[in-house]
C-alpha cells in the first residue's frame, strides 16, 4: 500500500499505517511523530524525515527510512529491525530491549541510553559513523557497534561514552587512544571471538548499505564492558 503522507498529521498517518494490510511505502513525510509505533506485523519504507519516536515500541516489524530520522529512533522498541539510510539524531535505541537498529551515519547523543536485554531478548545498535556524547549511558544489555566510517577528524565518540554502564557490551573500531572512559567500565583490543560475536551484524549493515565488510572488520576494534565489581563504587566513595 502506498501513502502519501501530505497533508497528514501523526495521528491520521499512523491510523492509517495500522488499519493497512500488507507491506506499506510511506511517501512525503515530513516530522510526523510515532510512526509505526508499536507495529508488529508489516515493512514499512519511509521516504522523507519521519519526527521523534520512530517506530517506538515497534513489535516486530520493519522500518526502512530512505534518509535522515530525527530522535528517539526505537524508543523501547520490543523487536524487529529499523534501518536508516541517514543520520539519526539523539537518543537513538532509547530503553530498547529487543530488535536491531541500523543506522549508516551519525548519531546524536545518548545513543543507546537505557538498552536492556532479558533473556532471547538481545537488542543491538549498530551506528556506522559516528556518536556523541554520553554513548551508552547507564547502558544494562545488549550490543553497541560503532564503526566510525565517517571521513572526519573528530572521535568516534563524543564526551563521557558508557557512564553508568552496568551490562551489555560495546565495540568501537577504533584503538580509542583519544577516549576518555569512566573507571567502572574495562576497555581491551578485540579478539577473533569478538569478531566473531559482531560479524553477522557487520555483513547485515553492510548488505543494508552496500558496504565492503572485509574492510571494515579489517581495523583495530576496541571491546568495553562494565567493571561487575562495585561499577557504581567510585561515584559515591571518596578515592
Amino acid at each position: 500500500m502506498d501513502i502519501n503522507a501530505t497533508g497528514l498529521d501523526f495521528r491520521d498517518l499512523n491510523e492509517v499505517l495500522r488499519q493497512s494490510r500488507g507491506n506499506c511505502t510511506v511517501t512525503n513525510c515530513l516530522g510526523q511523530r510515532f510512526l509505526a509505533a508499536g507495529i508488529s506485523d508489516k515493512t514499512v519504507t519511509v521516504s522523507g524525515i519521519p519526527g521523534n519516536a520512530l517506530g517506538a515500541y515497534l513489535n516486530g516489524a520493519k522500518i526502512e527510512v530512505m534518509g535522515n530520522a530525527q530522535d528517539a529512533v526505537g524508543d523501547t522498541m520490543n523487536d524487529g529491525t529499523i534501518v536508516i539510510h541517514g543520520n539519526v539524531g539523539d537518543a537513538v535505541g532509547y530503553a530498547m530491549r529487543g530488535g536491531h537498529i541500523y543506522v549508516q551515519g551519525n548519531a546524536g547523543y545518548r545513543a543507546g541510553i537505557h538498552m536492556k536485554a532479558y533473556k532471547q531478548k538481545q537488542p543491538a545498535l549498530i551506528i556506522g559513523g559516528k556518536a556523541g556524547s554520553f554513548l551508552g549511558e547507564y547502558q544494562a544489555g545488549g550490543t553497541i557497534i560503532v564503526l566510525g566510517l565517517e571521513d572526519s577528524d573528530r572521535p568516534i565518540v563524543g564526551n563521557f561514552p558508557t557512564t553508568g554502564m552496568h551490562g551489555g557490551k560495546m565495540f568501537l573500531r577504533s584503538d580509542c587512544k583519544d577516549i576518555i572512559f569512566p573507571s567502572q567500565v574495562h576497555t581491551r583490543p578485540a579478539t577473533l571471538e569478538d569478531f566473531l560475536e559482531i560479524e553477522h551484524f557487520i555483513r547485515h549493515f553492510c548488505e543494508y548499505f552496500g558496504m565492503d565488510q572485509q574492510k571494515i572488520m579489517d581495523s583495530p576494534f576496541t571491546v568495553v564492558y562494565p567493571d561487575s565489581k562495585n561499577p557504581y563504587r567510585q561515584m559515591y566513595v571518596p578515592n
